[in-house]
């Protein structure tokens, strides 16, 4: 007899419920958030798994490596579609959603969730914490900009290299009582820009000796933060049958609602991961933005022509997704003509 098993994980206790393949709940415990205390109940040689659902979060990665490493069929559910299949429950609980997950897990209910390798999970924890400082870093020479603005002070266009020493000028200047003020908030800013340089060094270290990343550069507009962050995206190229599902997996494709005679198209989905997704947005603006001209390029200005430069850079940031995963499974660079595209076809 087959069994099926859902896992609610939260971040001290994990709910799990176990079923047969009539769907009659064999067993239901909660455990310890832990690979040890899971693989003690999961392990019992009176239950033979068939599949085994977590919801993705937090400590899905975790928790998914040590299951598969134990050979249990565990498989990782996609968020909002396990969320639109337990929200038919009338009072939810962690105990429900481990029944509601075991139940899909049984019926073949679910969407599986690519879990990345250990690498690439690395790679993304440099990319988000570069992203983390840099945010905060604008967000303190925002403030100072608003803050000294009231007393009249205006900072004016200048640049980070010039930036502090120009709060100083003004303060110093005009306002000596506020340097006392400014003073922390510059210290903070002069830490996080450096150590900012530092993450963003290992980035272009990673960038310089990886071959995957150099090729994908070769293409207009991508930098080396654009191709080390789809990199880590994609982490597993194999995963998708064609390039071409690429662009609707990071929510560039548009959204369809079709019922009776209602059939439209709505905007992009905006769905699957935000930061690759602004990344090609912006490798796609500053593609049209450059004065190299290239046959992808000729091919955006038509759809700006016609439809809008909006509408033109997101149809570029997609086809720059399919074309940058074409490079990665052939083992090419980009061509930069048409005659050169057909040549190597």
């Amino acid at each position: 007899m087959d069994h099926f098993a859902g896992l609610d994980v939260s971040v001290k206790e994990t709910s799990i419920c176990i079923v047969d393949d009539a769907g009659k709940i064999v067993r239901e415990v909660k455990v310890a958030s832990e690979p040890e205390a899971l693989l003690a109940v999961l392990k019992n040689l009176a239950y033979h798994f068939k599949r085994i659902g977590l919801e993705a979060g937090p400590l899905s990665q975790w928790l998914f490596s040590a299951l598969a490493e134990a050979g249990l069929p565990v498989i990782c559910v996609e968020t909002r579609h396990m969320q639109a299949v337990l929200k038919a429950q009338i009072n939810k609980t962690d105990r429900n959603d481990a029944r509601g997950i075991a139940q899909m897990m049984r019926a073949g209910l679910y969407r599986p969730v690519h879990v990345k390798t250990i690498r690439s999970q690395k790679l993304r924890m440099l990319l988000t914490h570069r992203k983390l400082l840099q945010s905060k870093a604008i967000a303190i020479e925002n403030d100072l900009r608003g803050t000294l603005r009231n007393f009249g002070l205006k900072v004016g266009m200048v640049g980070k290299v010039k930036f502090e020493a120009r709060i100083r000028e003004l303060v110093e200047n005009l306002l000596p009582e506020l340097a006392v003020l400014v003073e922390p908030m510059l210290i903070v800013r002069r830490t996080l820009r450096e150590q900012i340089v530092i993450l963003h060094r290992r980035l272009l270290a990673i960038v310089r000796d990886d071959e995957v990343c150099r090729r994908l550069m070769t293409t207009p507009g991508v930098g080396p933060v654009v191709a080390l962050t789809y990199r880590a995206t994609v982490d597993v190229p194999a995963r998708f049958r064609k390039s071409k599902a690429v662009g609707a997996v990071f929510g560039l494709t548009c959204a369809k609602y079709q019922s009776g005679e209602v059939d439209r198209n709505g905007r992009v989905s905006r769905c699957g991961d935000e930061m690759m997704r602004v990344m090609l947005y912006e490798a796609a603006q500053s593609m049209l933005r450059s004065k190299k001209w290239s046959w992808l390029k000729a091919w955006a200005m038509q759809i700006a022509r016609r439809r809008g430069m909006k509408k033109a850079i997101v149809a570029l940031a997609r086809r720059l997704a399919v074309i940058m995963h074409r490079i990665w499974v052939d083992g090419t660079e980009f061509r930069w003509t048409r005659e050169q595209a057909t040549a190597a076809a």
